[in-house]
């Protein structure tokens, strides 16, 4: 996963569509829909919350720096409210959402991870709804074709071909993930997007560390033991995945359209599940071939219908 703040507000600054911005989308596509790729090798011998605390940690203190040499070691200030609200914001999202993710890593195929967490923007119109908007009547079409797909890709759980306790810490993630994204909508946070990943970050890695110690993920801890492999995947995950990932984001939302953006997460997973086929041989059946596709055309109606509001 790879939101770690909610998207800014609209600025009337003009949107362009260049070279630039297409470069831009190239690297949220590619970046963010390879993170699940990289979650799995690093848990092949990492413990997943330990080293989803420690990416965390890592990348907050790189951006930090970032922040405070771009705009000034004053825009790391925030007020004691924003930062509960941050706080708040980066549980949900860190420990909840991407530990959660990292966990079932496990024993889920990156794939089907991924296009389970696709199903983000479903549960975020229910949490809309539940508090008093009224989405579209394609938009819920859009959720209910959704549910249907998200019915087929947990069969590989009911019928044995995975651990059903993969499948459903997957879903829980991504309703977690969903809560936080909605959450970071309604709550005073920094001005600042990059601020606000900071300390989201930061206090999620803290708690993604306390729930590992408090699972025993480090008992009989031996780092030798730690795959090459998992150490160059976890630090593009610190490096590529967090830092340059969100900094393109970022920027996409204050230079392209929105439209434009919106189309990473349902390009993500359809990313996540070629990069599983072809460098991990995750198999392509028929569940995650057309319970994805449904829905990644869910989220499609879902995004398209959205941002015509």
């Amino acid at each position: 996963m790879h939101r770690t703040t909610a998207a800014p507000a609209p600025t009337s600054t003009p949107r362009r569509t260049g070279g630039a911005v297409w470069t831009a989308l190239g690297l949220v596509y590619v970046v963010w829909g390879s993170t699940y790729l990289g979650i799995r090798i690093v848990v092949e011998t990492m413990p997943p919350f330990l080293s989803a605390g420690a990416r965390f940690i890592t990348a907050g203190l790189v951006l930090a720096a970032v922040v405070a040499v771009r705009y000034g070691p004053g825009a790391l200030r925030v007020s004691g409210r924003q930062l509960g609200s941050t706080v708040l914001v980066g549980l949900l999202l860190i420990p909840g959402g991407n530990g959660l993710v990292a966990l079932a890593e496990t024993s889920v195929p990156s794939g089907l991870a991924a296009l389970l967490v696709a199903a983000v923007p479903m549960w975020v119109v229910l949490l809309r709804a539940g508090t008093g908007d009224r989405p579209r009547a394609w938009t819920l079409f859009g959720v209910l074709v959704g549910f249907v797909g998200l019915a087929v890709l947990t069969s590989p759980g009911l019928s044995g071909e995975v651990r059903l306790s993969g499948v459903l810490l997957v879903l829980v993630a991504s309703v977690l993930w969903s809560l936080g994204s909605f959450s970071g909508s309604k709550l005073s946070l920094p001005a600042n997007p990059f601020t606000g990943s900071v300390y989201q970050m930061l206090a999620g890695g803290l708690a993604g560390i306390v729930v590992g110690l408090l699972r025993g993920e480090h008992r009989g801890l031996d780092v030798g033991a730690f795959s090459t492999a998992s150490w160059v995947a976890l630090a593009y995950l610190v490096l590529v995945g967090s830092v340059v990932g969100f900094t393109a984001y970022a920027w996409l939302l204050q230079s392209a359209p929105l439209s434009l953006v919106a189309t990473y997460a349902y390009v993500n997973p359809v990313v996540a599940v070629a990069l599983g086929w072809l460098i991990l041989d995750e198999a392509l059946t028929w569940p995650i071939l057309v319970g994805g596709g449904i829905v990644v055309a869910a989220v499609g109606v879902i995004v398209s219908t959205e941002r015509r509001k």
